[in-house]
Parts: structure tokens; sequence; C-alpha cells
């Protein structure tokens, strides 16, 4: 401690010390230069949670050929051998032991037919989505690791099997930001309550929280029972833009005479999300303020409401929307439960990427569809008179559509009777480094360092697939 220091010190001085004041001044300053390095990992984190508009629009590394993205995610696990990988060889074995296989074969009971002017064949079971299929890449050789609902979900949405990671919204969201500051920048719409575990894949993890995704349920109608306590029934505006001023000024006294911490200056930003939320979340979601026309092309069922809610959050700058459709997981009476599945997200999917298109939008938001893992080419256990199939991880299928997409495409292949991925296969590190890719990022270069090392969405390894990317 300086001499001088010393002399002229208060017990009343010494009271407004903070922890890193004693260890800044006294002892030479070694104290302050060991807790740097303790503290180094936590460096990035503190400086993004301090500063005041966290979710202000970033550059990406490189020009993006998306600026928004719209997750349809069909949790359960779709079929793709029903759906977008036509196997007419498999029909020939239907009901048969499949050659190299343990089980009975059971062929699709859907036809296929060409579609648009690429003639990619597509399911009976997707009409209208069949229209888009020229807007459409089918990646026919995606592979996971592992086929159980919950660890496939959370790596579909994370990229980890292991320890708790940030979602892929959070990662978009802390590389670009937001290009609406009065919304979170990363909504997740699903239908009902949260199973428990859920929120993992929406989560931020140990990204700074601002970047976690809002999760909002879509099956009810008001808005305020879409976005719970969206409005403060005690306090009015006026009031409570002032309290929130208030705060702010004490905040910054707090700053200027002691120190500034981020988990305040994080809790702060909170409230005045909050805030200015109960303005322009109540419009966003208000789809009554939608024409009729419009309405009646999503149609007025739980997914049409999802989709239609997407664009606007989208056309408003909300960066990420995943739309939450589960049901998928059909083990039984495949032929009935596929098609009334199917049939509920069809309309209002395609009613999404054409209203999209019409508003000039299309090109800048990346659509994207499809499950955690697929389904068996065999019965499920043996079948009976109405047969599912099981989980199938080593083959499915997924489709992008919009933002720097090559439409028309398909990309890799299964064999021949959609058992396994054997051509140009990808795995969902490559997914996710091609989804960052189209939005402008070099997905080895997008990192955050944490428990002192660096992180990123892809793990240690994930190829771009550019042969989907216009």
């Amino acid at each position: 401690m300086n001499p001088t220091e010393h002399l002229t010190l208060s017990r009343e001085s010494l009271a407004h010390w903070n922890r890193r004041d004693f260890l800044a001044r006294t002892g030479m300053g070694f104290g302050m230069m060991s807790l740097a390095g303790l503290l180094s990992d936590q460096t990035s984190a503190g400086a993004a949670a301090a500063n005041l508009t966290p979710l202000a629009p970033k550059q990406p590394h490189f020009p993006a050929k998306a600026k928004y993205v719209i997750h349809i995610f069909a949790q359960g696990a779709p079929t793709h051998v029903d759906t977008w990988d036509p196997k007419p060889e498999l029909s020939k074995y239907d009901d048969k032991p499949l050659p190299g296989l343990n089980g009975v074969g059971f062929g699709s009971p859907f036809t296929f037919k060409k579609s648009g002017r690429s003639g990619i064949e597509v399911s009976e079971v997707f009409p209208e989505l069949g229209k888009h299929i020229d807007e459409m890449a089918v990646v026919r050789s995606m592979y996971t690791d592992i086929p159980s609902h919950e660890v496939a979900t959370v790596f579909m949405n994370t990229g980890s099997l292991r320890i708790a990671k940030p979602s892929l919204g959070a990662w978009v969201v802390y590389g670009l930001g937001s290009n609406n500051q009065n919304m979170p920048g990363y909504i997740s719409l699903r239908p009902g309550g949260v199973p428990p575990g859920a929120t993992q894949n929406w989560q931020s993890a140990f990204l700074p929280g601002v970047y976690q995704g809002t999760s909002i349920n879509t099956t009810v109608n008001s808005v305020d029972q879409i976005i719970e306590n969206i409005r403060n029934q005690f306090t009015p505006i006026a009031e409570q833009r002032r309290q929130l001023d208030l705060v702010n000024k004490l905040n910054t006294l707090h700053s200027q005479n002691l120190q500034k911490d981020a988990q305040l200056e994080a809790r702060l930003e909170a409230y005045e999300m909050a805030f200015k939320m109960q303005t322009e979340a109540t419009e966003a979601f208000n789809i009554t303020k939608e024409t009729q026309a419009t309405r009646e092309l999503y149609g007025d069922t739980a997914q049409g409401r999802q989709m239609l809610i997407a664009r606007r959050l989208v056309e408003r700058g909300v960066r990420f929307v995943q739309v939450w459709d589960g049901g998928w997981d059909h083990h039984q009476n495949l032929e009935t439960a596929l098609a009334n599945k199917a049939r509920g997200i069809d309309g209002p999917a395609a009613a999404l990427l054409t209203d999209l298109k019409q508003r000039g939008l299309l090109d800048q938001t990346l659509v994207i569809w499809g499950g955690e893992f697929g389904r068996t080419v065999t019965r499920d256990r043996n079948g009976g008179g109405e047969p599912g199939r099981d989980h199938n991880n080593r083959a499915f299928s997924v489709w992008m559509a919009g933002g720097g997409v090559k439409g028309g495409t398909v990309y890799g292949a299964t064999d021949e009777f959609g058992a396994r991925s054997v051509v140009d296969k990808v795995h969902i590190h490559d997914l996710h480094a091609t989804i960052l890719a189209l939005l402008g990022f070099d997905h080895t270069k997008l990192t955050y360092r944490y428990n002192g090392r660096d992180f990123r969405l892809t793990d240690n390894f994930g190829n771009v697939v550019k042969k989907v990317i216009a």
C-alpha cells in the first residue's frame, strides 16, 4: 500500500471498498493480478453483460446470404422413407425379410410424385410443400449419434451430447445480435407446457443469458396468455418508465463511484426488455391485425398460428425463431398417423414459404424443417395389422429453403432400402456448420471462451455442405 494512502486512509473510506478495490490497492496490486488470471475466462462474458445493447446488430465473418432463421423442428423423428426419400426397392420386400437387415420389410404405404421444374419426388403426404420443391434443398443423407429422443433432440438443438451447451439459436444471436432491440433475439414457439428438460433446447448455457431463447406458448389465443405477465396490472407505463430511469441513474452512480457489475447490468437489461415488450410483443403476437386473406392462407389451427407468428416475428427483426412441432414418433399405425400429422403442417409451412416470398423476405430468411433422427425400414417389432417404424439414427432427411439455399436440389443418398446414409453423409455438426455459413460465419471461428477453452457450436469437427448453397 502507498504510505501516503496509509496516513490518510480512514475507517469510512475503507467501508466503501469492495473486494476488487482491496486486491488492487494492497500488496502492490499482486492480488488483482491473480484475480485477473482467475477471471480471464469470464472477461468476454462480463463485457457482453455490461454492454448496454448486447443485442445490437453485429457483422458476421463474411457477407451473409441469410439474415434470419425459422427452424421448424419436427420433434419425434419423422420417417424419411415416407416423406422425402422414396425407396421403390423397399416396396418389393414389403412383409418379407430384408437382405442384410433384421426384421420384416415395410414398404411405404404412400406414393411419391415428381414435383416442380426440378422433378424431385415428394410424398403424397406433403402436396402443398411439394409445390415449393424448387425453393428447397433436400438433404437425404443425414445421420446422428444416438437414437434416443431426449438425447438426439438436445444434440440437434445444441450440438452437444454431454455437457450443457448453448443452443443453435443462442449462438446465432450471440454472433449476429438482433434487428429489434425491443424483443428477444431468439424466440421458441411451443405448443402447451414445457416438458421436463426441454429448456435445454433453447438455453444459452455459458453464453450471457440475454442470448437464451424465450419460450412462448402458442396454443392459446389471447396475447396476455401467450406471454404470461406481459403487462404490469398495477403500475402505469409512465410510472414504470420513471422507476427504470431512476434505477439506471443509481446504477450509473454505482458504476462511477465503485465499479460496473456485470450481473447487475444484465438484470437491468432484462428489466428494460420486459418493459419494451409490453407494447412491441403485444403487437407482434396479435395475429388479428393480419388480413382475413392472410389468416385463411395459414389456416385457423395451432400450426397455422405458429407459422403466422413466426413470419410476424422475422418481419419485425427477431433473428431466430423456432417452431416446435412435436408428435412424429410413429411406432404403429403409421399409414393413418403420419398422414394426419403431415396434413397439420403441410399447409401452414407452405403458406409460410408463400407469404415470405410475397413479402420479399424469403431471400433473407433461412427456413429449416427436420427432426432429430429417422425411422427404420422394417416394421417395428415385426408389426401387425397397423405397423409403424422404430428409431433409426443412421439415416434421415431435412430440407432447407430461402436465404442462400440452392433450390431444387437433392443432396446425399441412403442405401437402396433407406436404412443408412451412404453417399455424401451429413452429420449434425455438418448441418450446423452449413447453417452458420449461410448466416456469414466460419463455424470454427464463432467461439466463446469458457472454463479454460474455446467452445463452438460444432464442437471439434464439421464441414459446410457447399453444394446446397447458391
